[in-house]
């Protein structure tokens, strides 16, 4: 394990977040911040205002360096009419670069034609380190050459998992490995997302960090009110496709509406297979019982999550759920397939763990109707112990410390390094190094980098308001916190 990581990465699960040693402090003073301050490129082609895991991940860790003092810029090609320079309410400056989308909001893949514009931002905003988002971005790629070739150190965080089998997974897992051979350091979000990543790239375990992600918790705070006594509501909130196990859903839903006549399920999100679950609901005459909502803002999630008992996860493949840890926050009980790093995110009093397959799940999901559950303002309360941003930011600031330290090589050293990758990607790979060299003395004798103006520079007061809430210390569960009526 990486002297990076620590300790709580390493602990049971759901502990993964707040550590003891963790440097965020209360009051604006800036006490007990790092004295070293970093100007940050964050890179991925997944940003506002598109919403997943990715785009909130970057969005809040972008917001919490800032808040420790850090200068942070983000990097995405743009969205519709969002174009050129964007400024956020946390003070993040974002790009949106003149770079079309060709699938998944995925931007044509370069090696060199983006060169000019990509060396241009970093030198103008002073970068020093460039941390990248997410394998299916080509983007990230694309900063990670070139910033390389600049000397620049480079952080890449990988948030999904992939396999080795099907022809996709294989490429993909060839052009990570390609893109990751001079990598400063690489951060996953669980252990097992560790494992899958140095298996796909062929790097140093050494080099690979686990920082879990995180969430808001006063964004998701519990409701009973909100319940309906009556019923059992359990609710899926994921995106109808096949990766997320819906097959399963639909296989599963009219077996517990068979047994449990109180049985509700509440289904938000949208994708190619809501017109299957339509179907099975109309064949069962399940109308009544069975609730699509269509696609569901992140803004009304919480509003979704508070109606229901069970939050029911049934992913096939996960790094690390995000949703899991939003329904806990608000109070439910979870049964998730065990899949992934989906293990490592809760503890057990608060979900259940299902084989992917129909009959497992449905005996899970038959458990989790007739258990006792907890109080959902004690599994609240143990979830924002557990879960910190301010803590992901603290953390994230030691893996850049040490990449700020790491000798800067010259294009010789960097060259005798690609032999590892095998006979012939290491000559391809050769040349694409020696030509991207060639074009970055091409690029500096047309366009100095003296004659690039520098953004001013602002140096922004620690803005930190709260306090890291504190590690989860034996703490008693038994005793309900106090509320205000």
């Amino acid at each position: 394990m990486s002297h990076v990581e620590s300790d709580a990465s390493a602990r049971e699960p759901g502990a993964s977040g707040t550590t003891s040693d963790t440097v965020c402090s209360s009051g604006g003073s800036g006490a007990g911040l790092r004295h070293r301050r970093y100007k940050i490129a964050m890179v991925s082609d997944f940003f506002y205002p598109n919403v997943g895991g990715v785009e909130v991940h970057q969005y809040q860790l972008a917001h919490h360096l800032i808040s420790r003092g850090h200068k942070v810029i983000i990097c995405t090609h743009f969205y519709g009419n969002r174009l050129g320079v964007r400024y956020l309410s946390n003070g993040a400056k974002v790009y949106y670069l003149p770079l079309p989308s060709m699938y998944n909001q995925c931007t044509f893949p370069s090696l060199y034609t983006d060169l000019p514009l990509i060396r241009h931002i970093l030198i103008r905003e002073g970068i020093e380190v460039v941390h990248c988002h997410q394998a299916f971005s080509s983007l990230s790629y694309e900063f990670i050459l070139h910033g390389r070739a600049m000397h620049l150190p480079v952080v890449f965080t990988d948030h999904s998992l992939f396999g080795f089998k099907d022809a996709s997974s294989i490429i993909m897992n060839k052009i990570l490995e390609l893109s990751l051979w001079d990598i400063s350091h690489v951060i996953c979000v669980s252990h097992t997302s560790k494992e899958n990543t140095i298996l796909r790239a062929q790097i140093h375990p050494d080099l690979v960090s686990v920082i879990p992600n995180a969430i808001d918790t006063s964004q998701f705070m519990p409701d009973p009110s909100a319940r309906d006594p009556s019923k059992v509501t359990i609710v899926i909130l994921s995106r109808l496709v096949y990766r997320k196990g819906i097959d399963l859903v639909i296989d599963v839903i009219p077996l517990i509406c068979k047994k449990y006549s109180n049985a509700h399920f509440l289904i938000g999100g949208d994708g190619p297979k809501r017109l299957a679950i339509e179907e099975m609901r109309e064949k069962y005459q399940l109308q009544d019982r069975v609730t699509l909502l269509g696609e569901v803002g992140h803004c009304d999630v919480r509003n979704v999550l508070i109606q229901g008992d069970i939050f029911f996860n049934s992913s096939l493949t996960e790094a690390f759920c995000i949703a899991i840890l939003e329904a806990a926050s608000c109070g439910l009980f979870v049964v998730s397939t065990k899949v992934g790093g989906v293990p490592e995110v809760l503890p057990q009093h608060m979900i259940k763990y299902a084989e992917p397959n129909t009959q497992d799940i449905a005996v899970k999901l038959s458990e989790a109707i007739e258990l006792k559950k907890p109080s959902p303002y004690l599994m609240h309360e143990q979830v924002r112990l557990m879960y910190s941003w301010c803590d992901i930011a603290a953390r994230t600031e030691i893996v850049y410390d040490r990449v700020m330290n790491l000798p800067k090589l010259t294009l010789m050293q960097r060259l005798s390094k690609i032999h590892t990758l095998g006979f012939v990607l290491g000559k391809v790979l050769v040349l694409v190094i020696t030509v991207e060299f060639l074009l970055m003395l091409l690029v500096e004798f047309l366009v100095p980098a003296h004659t690039i103006e520098r953004v001013p520079e602002y140096h922004r007061q620690p803005t930190i308001t709260h306090k890291c809430p504190p590690p989860p210390r034996q703490p008693n569960w038994k005793k309900e916190p106090q509320r205000n009526e």
